[in-house]
């Protein structure tokens, strides 16, 4: 039974001594969860194609306290399984498991608005302004690399298992970024993210059901509007993004009217990454959104 001071923050959401890996960990989503399980003491190596957004963003957001780390490692391209077997092996010679990973990598793919109801003039706009390439690119990245991240990560993911204090043995686990786009019915001009995102929510219920008979959880995050590089195209000095709250106004389907806090991806990146109870979960932090647009 539960005393009281079992519902401490600290013992509920802190993840000191965890060690945790995250793709696309310099700026955006990425380095929000990055920061989150810093700042409450895990060891976090982040990873990505840019090795100067890497070491920038762990020079910038080292935790002051907590005792949390924030490491480079790589570069490495997660659509290709060389550079993940390089990386897996890199780290390997560092820890002998890690309790968490984050398969974050994500792009946008093209844009292409299905805004007018006259056959002719819709296939024209889509037909010229998406290619089949695009279309691939997109997949790989947002769907294939996911897979093969966390089929690369598994032993070391498998080796985490392992008594947690006077708590059942714990489950190491896998948090995927999937998006609210992935559930929605409204395509938003992106086709091919749109469904690839799609496409990452039921691989995470895949992963999760055949996974978990090596005693590991994966779950996903299906962000709204948050403040990232694919999101308004840049970042600042810190490797940070800024989404203007008029902006979201304007998109008229925001019951909340402004962008996600990234303390608010944080809190969900924490809950996932303890609650032993949690499997094979899509969790939407939409501000709402999906009320307007619809799900499945």
């Amino acid at each position: 039974m539960a005393e009281t001071h079992h519902f401490d923050v600290a013992r509920l959401f802190g993840v000191k001594d965890f060690t945790a890996v995250v793709t696309g960990g310099g700026t955006g989503i990425g380095l929000m969860a990055t920061q989150a399980l810093a700042a409450n003491g895990a060891k976090v190596y982040i990873t990505g194609r840019r090795t100067d957004a890497l070491e920038t963003a762990a020079k910038t957001h080292r935790p002051s306290s907590s005792g949390g780390q924030i490491i480079p490692i790589g570069p490495c391209d997660v659509t290709s399984k060389d550079d993940l077997e390089r990386l897996v092996k890199d780290l390997g010679e560092k820890e002998k498991y890690i309790d968490l990973l984050v398969c974050n990598a994500g792009v946008s793919g093209p844009k292409a608005e299905p805004d007018t109801g006259h056959a002719g003039d819709l296939k024209e706009k889509l037909w010229h302004n998406e290619s089949v390439d695009q279309w691939q690119d997109t997949y790989k990245t947002d769907v294939t690399s996911v897979y093969f991240t966390t089929v690369a990560f598994l032993p070391l993911l498998q080796a985490g298992i392992r008594p947690k204090g006077n708590l059942e043995p714990f489950a190491p686990s896998v948090i995927t970024i999937s998006s609210m786009s992935g559930i929605m019915r409204d395509a938003q001009g992106h086709f091919s993210y749109n469904t690839a995102k799609g496409a990452t929510v039921h691989l995470t219920k895949l992963m999760s059901s055949e996974f978990q008979k090596a005693g590991i959880r994966v779950n996903s995050i299906a962000p709204g509007y948050f403040p990232s590089e694919m999101t308004v195209k840049e970042s600042d000095d810190r490797q940070k993004s800024h989404m203007p709250p008029e902006k979201i106004r304007e998109k008229g389907h925001v019951p909340i009217q402004r962008a996600g806090r990234e303390e608010e991806m944080g809190m969900t990146v924490l809950y996932l990454a303890k609650n032993q109870y949690v499997n094979g979960e899509i969790i939407a932090v939409d501000g709402g959104v999906l009320n307007e647009l619809g799900g499945r």
